[in-house]
């Protein structure tokens, strides 16, 4: 949660007014590169839900992550609906290892009945972009899916791109906003990049 990407992203959704709850799964806090078993990440998405309803309950509530931390959110929304959850946000959903190209890892998006965001790079190891456009619009949920040009799974852009990663950060932080607004006034349009 301390990574410079997550706080970057806490700090431009704050600038925002969009408030956030960082936490970490516990493979992270034993400084671990072994994830937990699924189980354990799932049950550690369900207390970080309860904890943000119980700190802010007036707040409407979105749920997801970056990366491993995304697709545990999914997969436990998937399992049972987090409560008071009005959508999912994934920062690169990682549908796949680098250089294996499969569409597994996105069995249980069908399973998730709430609106989702994918915010995703075009250059992204982890998500082929054919593959993450046919996973994204097959999903029966109000499902949107925006692009990152030339960015990669953590968000970083090339300087021969003419843009900065502070620039792509920016415009998938503008993004959320107007997605989670969309959400909330009731519109969650199906868009795809």
């Amino acid at each position: 949660m301390l990574h410079p990407f997550m706080e970057a992203v806490a700090d431009g959704l704050y600038s925002r007014r969009i408030a956030t709850l960082r936490y970490q799964f516990p493979y992270m806090e034993r400084h671990s590169r072994r994830p937990d078993p699924a189980p354990l990440c799932h049950k550690t998405v369900r207390a970080a839900v309860v904890a943000a309803r119980e700190l802010m309950p007036n707040l409407p509530l979105f749920a997801g992550g970056k990366s491993f931390g995304g697709r545990m959110t999914s997969q436990t929304q998937a399992a049972s609906p987090l409560p008071g959850v009005h959508g999912l946000c994934f920062f690169g959903f990682p549908l796949h290892p680098p250089k294996k190209p499969s569409v597994t890892r996105a069995d249980h998006l069908s399973k998730v009945t709430i609106p989702m965001l994918f915010l995703q790079g075009t250059r992204d190891a982890l998500a082929d972009l054919a593959l993450i456009q046919s996973v994204v619009a097959n999903l029966p949920a109000p499902v949107t899916l925006t692009l990152a040009d030339q960015a990669d799974h953590s968000f970083h852009v090339p300087a021969r791109s003419g843009g900065t990663d502070a620039q792509t950060l920016e415009n998938l932080l503008t993004a959320f906003g107007n997605w989670a607004q969309a959400v909330l006034r009731g519109n969650p349009r199906r868009t795809l990049a």
